[in-house]
C-alpha cells in the first residue's frame, strides 16, 4: 500500500522552497536516504518551478499541485500546474551545441538525470502534469 500526501501551493517562487521541504520531509518519513532525497530534491524544485512560472505564468489565482507517493516502484512525484500546456518535444535540446548557450530547457535534461522515469500529459480538466519516478 502506498503512502500519499498531496500539496496545493500558490504560483508564486516561494513555491518552489515549499514543495522541496514537503518532499524532503515526506521523503525520509518513508525511509528514503539523503542521496536519494537530494537527487529528487532537484527534479522537484525545477519541476515546481516551470509550473509557478511556464504553466501558470505567475498568476495567483491558478495553483500548482504537487503529489508524493511512496509506491512500490520508489518516490513518485506528480506537479500539475493549469496553464496552456506545451508539447516537450518543441522544447530545444540544451545539449545540443547550437543551444548550449540557451537559458531555458535545461529543467527537463535536469529532471531526467536526476529521476529514473519522466513523462508529460495533458490533463483532461486543462493544464499539464509531469510524473517523475525514483526507484529505490
Amino acid at each position: 500500500m502506498s503512502e500519499i500526501r498531496e500539496i496545493k501551493l500558490p504560483s508564486r517562487i516561494e513555491s518552489v522552497d515549499q514543495a522541496a521541504i514537503e518532499a524532503d520531509e515526506f521523503a525520509k518519513s518513508r525511509g528514503f536516504g539523503d542521496d536519494f532525497v537530494s537527487a529528487i530534491d532537484l527534479a522537484i524544485r525545477e519541476s515546481v518551478a516551470n509550473a509557478v512560472k511556464h504553466g501558470n505564468k505567475f498568476d495567483e489565482s491558478k495553483y500548482v499541485e504537487v503529489t508524493f507517493a511512496d509506491s512500490s516502484d520508489g518516490f513518485e512525484v506528480m506537479v500539475r500546474d493549469h496553464g496552456s500546456g506545451f508539447a516537450v518535444d518543441d522544447i530545444p535540446d540544451p545539449t545540443n551545441p547550437e543551444n548550449l548557450l540557451k537559458a531555458s530547457g535545461r529543467g527537463i535534461l535536469f529532471m531526467n538525470s536526476f529521476m529514473d522515469e519522466v513523462s508529460w500529459s495533458n490533463h483532461d480538466d486543462g493544464g499539464m502534469v509531469v510524473k517523475m519516478v525514483k526507484r529505490r
